[in-house]
C-alpha cells in the first residue's frame, strides 16, 4: 500500500481536487439539460427541490466517493476490492469504472457538434446555424459528424496524456474561471432583453401549483448528471486527493460551484427563450434540441447574435471538455491499477474504444440511422443504459458498501483527518443508510418505466 501510495499521481492541494472535481460536475447536463428540465417541471420550484436535494443527497455521495477513494489511494475496482473479493464487492466496483468507459464516447460525440457551431460562429456563417434543417442534416451527415467528434476526443486524450497535475489540474484551473467569466456575461445580456424578466421570474420563483411528483424524480436524475454522482469519478480524483486536503469544505464548494453554473445556465437560456418566444414556456422544453435549435434562432433574433453565439459556444466546449477529461481520466485510472499499464498504454487503449464506440454513435443518425438497439439510435442507446441503468445501481452499490461493509465511523474518521471539519455528519449518516439508496431506486424504477412508455416523465 505505501509503495502504491507514493507512486500514485496527486493534486497540488485543495484547489486543484475542487477545480478538477467542479470541472468534471460543469458540463453539458448544466449548461444543457438543467435548462430545459426547469423549465419542463416547474421553473422555480424545480430549482428548489434541486438546491434541497443538492445540499443532501448530492453532498453525501460526493463525501462517500471521495472519502473512499482517499482511503483506499485506488480507483473504483481497487477501492471496492479492498474491503473483501467478494463478487458483490468487485461488482459494485466495476460498475462504477465501466460507466466512464461508455459514457466518453457518445459523450465525445456531442462535444463535437459543440466544436462545429462554435467554429461556425467564429467563421462568420452563425446565422446559417438558425435554419430549419441545419442541425438535422449536419448529424446526418455521417463523414462531418465523425471528423468534429474525433477533433473533441484528440483534444481529451491530449489533456490525459499529460497526466493528473500537468494535464487534468492545469487545464481545469484555466478553463474553469473562463467558464464562470463567460457565463455571467451570457447570462447578464440574456436577463437584459426585452421580455426576459418574465423568463427570470419563472425559473428563479417558487410556484407551489407547478409542483409534481416527477419534479423530484427529474430533479434526483439531474442531480447525479450534473455532479457526477457515481461514474467513478471522485473516487478517481479522491485518491488523488492529499490526506489535508479537508474533504467537507471540499465537497461544499464543489456543490456551491455546480450549483452556481446551473443556475447561471439557466438564466442564460431560460429568459432569453421567453422573450424570443413571447413569454412561451413549451419553447424551452425542446429537449435536446434546445442548443442546437432553439439557441441558435434566438441568437439570431439578437443585435450581437455572433458574439453571443461564439461566448456561449465556448463556454459550452469548456464545459465539455472538463467533463469529458474527467471521465477519462478515470477510465484511465481503473486500467493503470487493475492491469498495471502505464499511462500512456491505458490511455491509448481508452483512446481506441472511444473512437470505435463513439463512431457508432457519431453514425448513428446518418449511415447507421437504419441500426437501432431496442428501437435507439447507438447515442440513444449508450445514455439509456449509462445513465437509466447503471448509474442508479452503482448508487446504490456505493451506499451499501459504505453502510454495510465500510462502515459509516471509517468515513467519519476519514473525513476528519488533520483536523477536518463534518459540520454535516448527521445528514450524511441518516442519508447514507437510509435515503440515498431508496432515492437511487427510485430513479432507476421511474427512469426504465419511462423509457419503455409505462408512465411519462
Amino acid at each position: 500500500m505505501d509503495t502504491q501510495k507514493q507512486k500514485r499521481s496527486a493534486f497540488s492541494g485543495k484547489i486543484g481536487f475542487v477545480l478538477s472535481a467542479a470541472g468534471a460536475s460543469v458540463g453539458l447536463g448544466n449548461i444543457w439539460r438543467f435548462p430545459y428540465l426547469a423549465a419542463k417541471y416547474g421553473g422555480g420550484i424545480f430549482l428548489l427541490v434541486y438546491i434541497v436535494l443538492a445540499v443532501t443527497f448530492g453532498y453525501t455521495m460526493i463525501v462517500a466517493e471521495t472519502a473512499l477513494g482517499r482511503m483506499t489511494h485506488k480507483s473504483p475496482v481497487g477501492a471496492f476490492g479492498a474491503f473483501g473479493k467478494k463478487g458483490g464487492l468487485r461488482f459494485g466496483g466495476w460498475i462504477n469504472a465501466v460507466i466512464p468507459i461508455l459514457v466518453v464516447p457518445y459523450y465525445s460525440v456531442i462535444g463535437g457538434w459543440v466544436i462545429r457551431y462554435l467554429s461556425e460562429y467564429i467563421s462568420g456563417h452563425g446565422s446559417e446555424l438558425s435554419q430549419d434543417g441545419y442541425f438535422s442534416n449536419f448529424i446526418s451527415s455521417g463523414l462531418s459528424a465523425e471528423v468534429c467528434f474525433l477533433i473533441f476526443t484528440a483534444f481529451t486524450l491530449a489533456i490525459i496524456f499529460a497526466g493528473v497535475r500537468n494535464g487534468v489540474e492545469r487545464v481545469s484551473k484555466v478553463m474553469m474561471p473562463v467558464l464562470v467569466v463567460l457565463s455571467v456575461v451570457i447570462a447578464g445580456y440574456s436577463v437584459t432583453r426585452p421580455g426576459a424578466l418574465a423568463g427570470v421570474k419563472y425559473f428563479l420563483v417558487p410556484n407551489v401549483a407547478n409542483f409534481s411528483w416527477m419534479t423530484v424524480v427529474t430533479a434526483m436524475g439531474q442531480m447525479f448528471y450534473s455532479l457526477s454522482i457515481a461514474m467513478g469519478i471522485l473516487v478517481t480524483f479522491g485518491s488523488y486527493m492529499k490526506k489535508d486536503t479537508s474533504i467537507e469544505e471540499s465537497a461544499e464548494q464543489v456543490e456551491i460551484f455546480d450549483t452556481a453554473i446551473a443556475i447561471m445556465a439557466g438564466l442564460m437560456i431560460i429568459p432569453a427563450v421567453f422573450a424570443f418566444s413571447g413569454g412561451d414556456a413549451e419553447a424551452l422544453q425542446a429537449g435536446p434540441a434546445l442548443m442546437f435549435i432553439t439557441i441558435p434562432k434566438v441568437f439570431a433574433s439578437m443585435g450581437l447574435g455572433t458574439v453571443t453565439g461564439c461566448m456561449f459556444f465556448l463556454l459550452v466546449l469548456f464545459a465539455a471538455l472538463t467533463s469529458s477529461i474527467a471521465l477519462t481520466e478515470s477510465a484511465v485510472s481503473t486500467f493503470e491499477d487493475e492491469f498495471k499499464w502505464s499511462r500512456r498504454k491505458a490511455t491509448t487503449v481508452i483512446g481506441v474504444i472511444t473512437i470505435a464506440l463513439g463512431s457508432l454513435s457519431a453514425l448513428g443518425y446518418g449511415p447507421l440511422a437504419d441500426v437501432t438497439v431496442i428501437g435507439m439510435q447507438f447515442l440513444d442507446f449508450f445514455d439509456f443504459l449509462t445513465n437509466t441503468v447503471m448509474m442508479p445501481i452503482a448508487a446504490i452499490a456505493t451506499c451499501l458498501l459504505i453502510s454495510k461493509v465500510v462502515g459509516v465511523q471509517r468515513i467519519e474518521e476519514e473525513v476528519m483527518q488533520n483536523g477536518g471539519k463534518f459540520r454535516r455528519k448527521k445528514i450524511f449518516c441518516f442519508m447514507i443508510r437510509y435515503l440515498c439508496p431508496v432515492f437511487a431506486g427510485i430513479i432507476l424504477l421511474s427512469s426504465i418505466a419511462n423509457a419503455f412508455g409505462w408512465i411519462s416523465m
